[in-house]
């Protein structure tokens, strides 16, 4: 009996070790949503305060197939995939609707006005409650959203020209057809 008590710290240790060698191997940008394939959260939220965008509400987003993307002016990764934001809503394939998320207004008009603004509607979710109905971990989360409303894909990280080219506009090509 002893001797099993002296072993149950090092059972212990290894079964933790192993939980977070297995967590390790994972990748963080493929967490699964329970939204998925599931009609998007029902919100409204007012408009970005002096970005002449309107409010954005689950009624502007149905009807085509558009991505939500949910950005910070604090947020690095957010200004790294920016650009890639910039350059799809300069090509008018799909509207772009922004969630300003748990962000000073003042900063976020800043951020907008020095790099541009990609969005059609910016809704302001400045204690993060939509953020929290949409299943956001953190920024920046882009969610593909099909005409029906319904969530089709969510990525988390900051887009790149490669997650652009080969995920996200092949699944909108299948969506819009």
């Amino acid at each position: 009996m002893r001797r099993a008590l002296f072993l149950l710290p090092l059972v212990a240790f290894i079964t933790v070790a192993a939980w977070f060698a297995i967590g390790l191997t994972r990748d963080p940008s493929k967490i699964p949503s329970a939204l998925l394939d599931r009609p998007m959260p029902e919100f409204t939220l007012p408009p970005l305060q002096g970005a002449n965008v309107p409010e954005l509400s689950a009624d502007a987003v149905r009807g085509h197939v558009a991505l939500v993307n949910v950005f910070a002016s604090w947020c690095v990764p957010c200004k790294a995939e920016h650009p890639v934001l910039m350059r799809l809503a300069r090509d008018k394939r799909l509207p772009i609707y922004g969630i300003n998320y748990k962000d000073w207004w003042e900063d976020s008009l800043n951020w907008l006005k020095e790099l541009g603004n990609p969005y059609t509607a910016i809704g302001y979710d400045d204690q993060g409650r939509i953020g929290i109905e949409w299943g956001v971990y953190g920024v920046p989360e882009t969610f593909v959203v099909d005409r029906d409303g319904r969530i089709r894909y969510k990525h988390i990280g900051p887009i790149t020209p490669q997650v652009l080219a080969e995920t996200l506009l092949p699944l909108i090509e299948r969506l819009e057809k």
